[in-house]
This record gives structure tokens, sequence and C-alpha cells, in this order.
């Protein structure tokens, strides 16, 4: 099927003008500035009423925790339903999940189950652990994105802890590894300290967190991450950075594809920060690594602008309300996000001075292709899927009840954005598939 997608405020490469869009069938076949000429045949019409046309996000971080079984959290129906309805055409899930994501057969599974359910494009990391080296050597990388290696304990029990195994990761994967940088040393440290301040009966309240997670465990496994990197060469992706120490260690520049050493934050490190906001919002904003005090919150706002960050994910984890019951030992870290990611970025350049359209879509579409080497994905442009987003500048509240994700519950309820996703086109409006990657395997 032919579409035709006219008065469209077009976004791509950093340039925005009015036009029209072309699709045919999985495809986009013409993009064109001003009105399109009459002698297009389309089946369908479009008009786009002036609103955004924006490339799909593709959302690099996820926690979607199908690892093929489905999962009473949420599953791969439930969870890409909610990215389709954010504007999120494409994901990267990560491997702790039921199995765990570390071998072929595990992987084979995961694809299968996605095939099957997956509302948008996927593509799912395997994962490190202290003895699936060669698991990981032999990866296909043409379909998989890379290595997750967790530096610091998280949901699923994936640590890894040997430092010859860390070194042998960073030495031998020659395609990207995705950091969770936290020292789990550090944080079995800070642990004991916090619980000793309090009574064997007492729950220790959740803005306690950034205390139980501190900001040395998380300077000290990057700093070791960008040395052992640059020491063996190794593409290094460093996840969800939550503090202004972090970004620091990098110098600002725009050309992500040239960098060895990429990274990632995620809205709420964004938005939120302080121990207020832990009081106003409880366990909803706990996740790992922990949110901050907004010096590092502006801090890294500064960063998406200038290019210490490359790439805005959303580490989107739905935890049952039941599962963030307690206090900061007990609920569980994590919030989801990946449905309302995209509208509350657009709304943040009315917030933050420098921040555009054009850098939005650059931080959560044009770097993650560039970066991950993604075949003709995250770009508005002739010969590749047509994954498409409409977006109103329309004033829209979020709510607990809009939430398509199983958990049903969001850390931005009762937040109003000022962008609203009309329509999301996955491959032109086709059915889902895995996303590859323009790579060889070495």
């Amino acid at each position: 099927m032919k579409q035709l997608f006219f008065n469209a405020t077009i976004v791509n490469g950093n340039r925005r003008f009015t036009g029209y869009v072309v699709v045919d069938g999985e495809f986009i076949a013409e993009v064109g500035e001003g009105a399109p000429s009459p002698d297009i045949k389309a089946d369908k019409s479009i008009d786009f009423e002036g609103d955004l046309l924006l490339p799909g996000v593709i959302d690099t971080h996820v926690h979607f925790r199908d690892g093929g079984n489905g999962n009473p959290k949420g599953d791969i129906a439930t969870e890409s339903e909610a990215a389709l309805a954010g504007g999120v055409t494409t994901y990267f899930d990560m491997p702790n999940t039921t199995p765990p994501t570390i071998d072929r057969e595990a992987l084979e599974m995961k694809t299968a189950k996605a095939g099957r359910d997956s509302k948008v494009n996927y593509a799912f990391y395997l994962g490190a652990t202290n003895s699936n080296y060669q698991e990981l050597v032999d990866g296909d990388y043409t379909r998989v994105p890379g290595v997750k290696l967790f530096m610091g304990a998280s949901t699923g029990n994936m640590l890894v802890d040997n430092q010859s195994t860390i070194s042998l990761i960073f030495a031998g994967i020659k395609y990207p590894i995705a950091v969770h940088a936290e020292s789990q040393a550090e944080i079995t440290k800070a642990t004991a300290e916090v619980k000793a301040q309090y009574s064997e009966s007492e729950e220790i309240p959740i803005n306690r967190h950034p205390d139980i997670r501190p900001r040395i465990a998380c300077v000290e496994a990057a700093r070791q991450a960008i040395n052992l990197a640059r020491h063996t060469g190794a593409r290094l992706h460093l996840l969800h950075l939550s503090t202004a120490d972090e970004v620091e260690m990098f110098k600002p520049s725009l050309d992500c594809k040239s960098k060895q050493i990429t990274t990632e934050t995620c809205p709420h490190y964004l938005i939120f920060g302080g121990k207020d906001d832990y009081d106003k919002y409880g366990s909803r904003v706990k996740c790992n690594p922990s949110i901050k005090e907004k010096s590092d919150r502006d801090e890294l706002r500064k960063a998406i602008i200038d290019g210490r960050i490359d790439v805005i994910a959303t580490d989107h984890a739905p935890h049952l309300p039941s599962d963030k019951e307690g206090g900061a030992l007990k609920a569980a870290s994590g919030m989801p996000g990946v449905q309302f990611s995209l509208p509350l970025m657009l709304t943040l350049t009315k917030e933050i001075e420098g921040l555009t359209i054009e850098r939005v879509v650059e931080l959560m579409s044009h770097n993650p292709a560039l970066i991950f080497d993604i075949d003709r994905r995250g770009f508005i442009k002739e010969g590749y899927f047509a994954d498409i987003v409409r977006v109103k500048k329309e004033s829209s509240t979020i709510h607990d009840n809009d939430v398509k994700s199983r958990c049903g519950w969001t850390p931005y309820a009762g937040f109003t954005t000022d962008y609203r996703v009309i329509e999301t086109w996955v491959n032109g409006g086709n059915q889902a598939s895995q996303c590859r990657f323009s790579r060889k395997n070495s």
C-alpha cells in the first residue's frame, strides 16, 4: 500500500521544514519540502495539519521482563503496546529476564516470542555473566545490539564481579558493551553504614536510597569502565548516567559516530532530583542508579545539549504496585517510562534553555541508530523503514489509568505535557520485525 503524509512539520537531520513523505509498503519512498506533486498517486493520504512528523523513537534500554515465558509484571505484548502508544518504534530489551538472555538458546526463545507478540521492532542484548564469555564471543551481532554488563547488582541477579572476566570481556568483544556502572563494594559499604543508623525493626525511608546507592559507586565504576575501554579499545556505552561527576569525565561533542565511548541518561534523571522528590513521590522514583541531587539533574540537562550525553533511553521497568511497597531496602527499584518519554522530552524543550526539538530527535532516534549501526532506521530518509510518529502540540495530563503497561502506574502521573503522540507507524503500519545491524561478525 502506498501512503502520502502531507502538510507535516518534518524534523530530521537537525532540520525542521514543512513537507510530505511518501510511504510505499514498509519503506519511505520520497521525502519532499512544501506541497506534494499532484502526480503522486497514493492509496491513502493523511493531512498532518502541521503536526510534527518524527522518526520513531529507538529506546535502547528497556526491561520488558519477558524471557519468552511471559511475566506477571509485564511481557513483550503489553510493554510493546505501551511503546507503540508513546511513539517508540524500536526497543532493545535487557537480558535480566527469566530465563536470562545469556546464551543462544535463551536468545532464540525470546526472539520467537517477540516475533509472535511484539507491536514494535525489537532486539535483545546478550547478558554477561562470570562464566559465559564464549557465548558472548559466538554471538551474532548482526542481530544483537551488544553485550549488557552489570558492574553493580540490580534486578535479576546478573552481577559480574570477577575482575578477570570483566577485563576479558573488554578485551575480546568488538561490539558495544553496555555497562550498568555501579561499584558493588561501595554499595555494600554504604548500605551497612545506613543500616547502622536504624534499629532492626525500623524501616529505612525511601529518601535514603541515594545514600545506599551513592554517587561514589557510580563514579568509581564508570571510571573503571572508561579506563578499561581506553586500554583495550572496546566500544563502551555507559548506561543511565545519574551524576554531574560522571558527565564531567567527558568533553562536549555532538559527533556521536566518531566516539569510542558513548553515554546515556534517562528522562527521570532530567526531571526528578533531591530528597524532596523522594518525599513527594515515594518509591515511584526509586531506581538504580538512584536519582540524586538537583545539581546533578541540572548538569545532566547541560550534558544532553552539549553532547557529553549521546542518548536518551528509559530503563523502562514495570514493577507491580505491590513490588514498590516498603522502604529503601524493600521496595523494588525501577519505573515504567517507555509510553511517555517522547512527550516528556519534547516538553522539556520549554524548560531547558538550549534544548530543541531537533536535539531531542537526535538523542532519541538519530544517535541510537548511528551508535549501534542499526540498519535503515532512526531517520526520515528515502529507502529507510517507515518508522514514523505523528505528534501534536497539545496539552495533555498523564494519569495512571492511561498506562498501557501491565503495572498500571507511572511516576509521571499528574504531569502535564505540551505534546501528545497521535499515531505511530511501524514499518509503514506493517508487522513489527527484528532489528538488524549493519555489521560483520568478527
